[in-house]
């Protein structure tokens, strides 16, 4: 059996080196997968926000084929899921819900008008290329006249619009679904305990975010809407949040998933969770700084993708699919950058690291995949050679599909790591380079 190894650090990107079985190396680092595995993964992708789209517009139509295919296709990085915007976002040119007639209890004026503009058609073609890709949405505000402060930026949601809010995401998923989307799942609110006025926010009080949970489900049942609701959909350190709506308010009965952003906390916060049998995990939201290493920080979403499969989170999202050099156009105060980058006077793309960290993990997983965590032995920082010694451990997992076991890995530290794996009785050596993200491929 031969194998195939690709890598990216800084001596290059995504270099395919030849994998040969080898003997024993008594120093190398001996890698095994666990024993426990899950599997039903939904995929990685992006946000493809209104600013996404609208960049995306901007470009001619065969070179915006031409890079959807390369993102979306199997062909290409096999993009696989899909968040999407219910109404507008900090990263939108321009502020709205879908029903911004005030006290509209009757939702008379609901429309998705402005999505058709370039959203929507962005999104076909994406449906065009895959048409097996995951779509969910998030609101970042309701309608202003549903919150105090009467403002799309900032408020509390009002507990006397639950029902009718409930029926205004009726409404969203039946006008997609008119157009061909389907949206498979949504979460309640994009940042529950976010309070800004420079873009759209919203507050939830935690009962709130129950009570509102349990009507959606209600009127998705009454409907026959099998659309998946999430909760929370904010960062890790509110994991404590999500177990007391989970514990106290039995929010698991109506609640398919909590979904999380990594801003705050760690994931290792979530850990919590796993007593509540049957609750899914999702990655929704994490993008590229486009002033702090942007181009060169693959190391760090592969090892936050890593650390999401590890604890069986089933889907993994960046943030904007495609902004411009200026991380525009946007109604707030983030220098966010896109998993591609678009220069608006010369046309030129560029790539975060993020995309160079998702080619070693999307291709190569799907539904049908077992995904296993690696377990390492001979791993030691002694302290006699800190600061220069490494702290962080070699981080990995181990994705056994029908025709090839597939192992990622992400070398963070400053020396080479050498390790070897063992797969039906054939022992092959790897070596990772410094600051490596490493895709290793053994045909069955």
């Amino acid at each position: 059996m031969q194998g195939i190894q690709y890598t990216t650090n800084r001596y290059g990107q995504f270099v395919a080196y030849p994998l040969k079985e080898s003997l024993s190396v008594g120093g190398a680092i001996n890698i095994k997968k666990s024993d426990d595995f899950f599997s039903n993964y939904w995929g990685i992708g992006v946000a493809v926000t209104d600013s996404s789209c609208y960049n995306l517009m901007l470009m001619n139509k065969e070179d915006r084929t031409a890079l959807l295919k390369a993102l979306y296709s199997k062909e290409g990085l096999g993009l696989s899921v899909a968040r999407l915007c219910i109404g507008s976002c900090d990263y939108s040119a321009r502020v709205y819900s879908y029903d911004d007639t005030a006290n509209d209890i009757e939702l008379k004026d609901f429309s998705i008008a402005k999505d058709l503009d370039y959203i929507i058609p962005v999104v076909k073609e994406i449906l065009e290329i895959n048409p097996d890709i995951s779509f969910y949405a998030s609101p970042w505000s309701p309608p202003y006249w549903m919150k105090t402060g009467g403002n799309m930026c900032g408020g509390f949601m009002r507990a006397e619009y639950i029902d009718c809010y409930a029926e205004y995401f009726v409404k969203f998923i039946k006008a997609y679904a008119e157009l061909g989307i389907n949206i498979k799942a949504v979460t309640a609110q994009n940042e529950v305990e976010c309070q800004l006025p420079s873009y759209p926010t919203c507050m939830w009080h935690p009962d709130t975010e129950a009570d509102f949970i349990i009507a959606l489900k209600k009127k998705f049942r009454e409907y026959g809407i099998t659309t998946e609701i999430w909760c929370n959909d904010h960062n890790f350190n509110l994991s404590d949040r999500v177990d007391w709506l989970m514990s106290e308010r039995e929010l698991y009965k109506y609640c398919d998933a909590a979904a999380f952003h990594y801003y705050t906390g760690s994931i290792e916060d979530t850990d919590i969770l796993k007593k509540y049998e049957g609750l899914k995990l999702h990655f929704t939201e994490g993008g590229p700084r486009l002033q702090e290493s942007y181009s060169d920080d693959w190391c760090k979403w592969a090892s936050m993708i890593i650390k999401t499969l590890n604890r069986g989170y089933l889907s993994f999202a960046g943030w904007n699919l495609m902004l411009d050099e200026t991380g525009g156009p946007n109604v707030g105060p983030y220098f966010c950058g896109g998993l591609v980058t678009r220069n608006r006077v010369s046309g030129e793309l560029s790539y975060s690291g993020q995309y160079k960290a998702f080619r070693h993990f999307s291709p190569y997983i799907s539904a049908a995949s077992k995904i296993y965590n690696i377990e390492v032995d001979k791993i030691k920082n002694p302290m006699g050679a800190y600061p220069k010694g490494n702290p962080r451990q070699l981080e990995g997992c181990v994705v056994e599909n029908e025709h090839n076991e597939v192992l990622i890995f992400v070398n963070h530290g400053p020396n080479k790591a050498q390790t070897q794996y063992e797969f039906n009785g054939k022992l092959y050596y790897i070596e990772l380079l410094p600051e490596t993200v490493a895709t290793v491929i053994i045909e069955k």
